[in-house]
């Protein structure tokens, strides 16, 4: 594996990950906020959610590569097993080993966050990550993937928003607090954006493949208006969030990322081909990002 290093990290698929801690940053922002903050259960959460992100990855290349769904027609960037620098057997591994390593920082964050003082949450975690790896591997993997009845967004709303905001919140306070919910959706909408832009640039292949995404359910233009509807939806709640719960003019301090978000919207609105919809995937997932962390730091500046 070591002697293949840039294809792994091809693999890995690093401009995915700032996306994926988003939540943990806002949750660990609010848990900063109300004076519950550790700084070894943010290292934990975010080496775990890391790390199940890029097993995501890996699980991603293997389905869609041993399926023939990613070939030379699939506008987005060349894959590891289609490329052929990394062979089925040796991604499968490379599934197996991740696992491992999740299995491993589950334990510690649990350990971390819960002790031996709180044995019913430790358990719901553990259960929570297992479902995760689950969630990573059957997106593609397996005799009936979700990823290919068009129920990916569904899972990337609840994992990547209400789980991981209102899970790496929980870890620090060992409860639910209702402010923490309007930036979960807001997140979670977001995080949909990426993923139905992924599978609107990737449509064609994908209905050849008999990959049924969402994307392809709804079609070209129907899949178009969902996504600004995801975005503006993202916008509307973030915006009646900052208001129900505004402390000091820093918690506006994430409108910034407003306007990106706008322009993006723009442009998505006057795309004609799919094509055109790559270069606004790396726009989304990096203003998603900042728009967490601009959230979160507005709360305890």
């Amino acid at each position: 594996m070591f002697k293949k290093l840039k294809p792994w990290l091809s693999a890995f698929r690093l401009r995915t990950l700032p996306l994926s801690v988003s939540g943990i940053i806002i949750g660990s922002c609010f848990a900063h906020y109300n004076g519950y903050f550790d700084s070894i259960i943010m290292t934990f959460a975010i080496l775990l959610t890391i790390s199940l992100q890029i097993l995501s990855n890996l699980a991603n290349d293997y389905g869609d590569g041993v399926r023939g769904t990613d070939n030379d027609s699939r506008i987005g960037p060349e894959r590891a097993i289609q490329s052929g620098t990394i062979t089925p057997e040796e991604m499968f591994d490379g599934i197996k080993m991740n696992i491992l390593v999740v299995i491993v920082l589950t334990v510690g964050l649990i350990f971390v966050s819960f002790g031996s003082k709180y044995f019913l949450y430790a358990l719901l975690f553990f259960l929570l990550s297992g479902l995760s790896v689950y969630a990573a591997i059957n997106y593609t993997v397996g005799s009936s993937p979700y990823g290919y009845k068009g129920l990916g967004d569904i899972f990337v709303f609840v994992f990547f928003g209400m789980l991981s905001v209102i899970g790496s919140y929980f870890l620090y306070t060992k409860h639910i607090d209702h402010h923490v919910f309007l930036p979960a959706v807001s997140l979670g909408l977001l995080s949909m954006g990426v993923l139905n832009l992924n599978n609107m640039r990737d449509i064609d292949s994908d209905k050849e493949a008999g990959k049924d995404t969402l994307a392809v359910k709804l079609g070209k233009t129907r899949a178009k208006t969902y996504h600004i509807t995801l975005i503006v939806l993202a916008i509307a709640f973030s915006f009646v969030f900052s208001i129900l719960y505004f402390s000091n003019f820093y918690n506006f301090l994430f409108y910034i990322a407003y306007i990106p978000l706008v322009l993006h919207i723009v442009k998505v609105n006057k795309t004609k081909t799919p094509k055109e919809f790559d270069p606004q995937l790396k726009v989304l997932a990096l203003t998603t990002f900042l728009f967490s962390a601009l959230l979160g730091v507005g709360y305890i500046l």
